[in-house]
């Protein structure tokens, strides 16, 4: 009896999650069907995404975070002909002393990094700006070596999670007008 209604537990749970609203971010369907499986998906969105030209980022911090742009945006090279130009126009980066010894030396950083980017289109209209931020830290060991690894490990992860952040925000941007070209009333 208990194991009938575990089973009758998961059944109900699947079908409560089901009808919550979920869509992917960076596919439409092309049918109304209530299914995702059964609907044929329209890749537009991918599409645009791809048609993004990632302008040149200077240090060493914008190189990785623009590494990462093209691998999650253009993953088969860059567009020949680009729709729109991915520009990051600021970079700051700001550490903070914490956890300090007796003789106030720290032994942990606090990294926050500030990065503002702008979406142009080819005419050089401005479509989205916006701010990505990371918020990471680092242990300052004994041994100089491994605090310098400790730095780049930090940086490479600030770039993944500043690019993920510019990515979904590109993604929802396009999301939005493909949903209001499928919705002529949303204008």
């Amino acid at each position: 009896m208990l194991y009938s209604r575990k089973n009758i537990a998961l059944l109900v749970l699947c079908v409560f999650i089901s009808g919550c609203g979920f869509e992917p971010l960076y596919v439409e369907k092309k049918s109304s069907s209530e299914w995702y499986y059964d609907s044929e998906f329209d890749t537009g969105i991918k599409e645009e995404m791809a048609s993004v030209k990632i302008d040149l980022i200077q240090d060493r911090i914008g190189q990785l975070i623009r590494n990462d742009l093209l691998d999650k945006l253009t993953p088969k090279g860059e567009p020949k002909s680009p729709k729109y130009i991915l520009s990051v126009t600021q970079i700051n980066k700001e550490e903070i002393d914490q956890a300090l010894r007796n003789d106030i030396t720290a032994t942990r950083k606090k990294v926050i990094y500030k990065v503002t980017y702008v979406l142009k289109n080819n005419e050089h209209k401005t479509l989205i700006n916006g701010n990505s931020v990371a918020y990471l830290g680092y242990d300052i060991l004994r041994d100089p070596y491994s605090t310098t690894f400790a730095q780049k490990k930090n940086e490479k992860n600030a770039a993944k999670i500043i690019a993920n952040d510019i990515s979904l925000r590109l993604g929802a941007y396009f999301h939005s007008l493909q949903t209001k070209r499928g919705n002529p009333d949303e204008y």
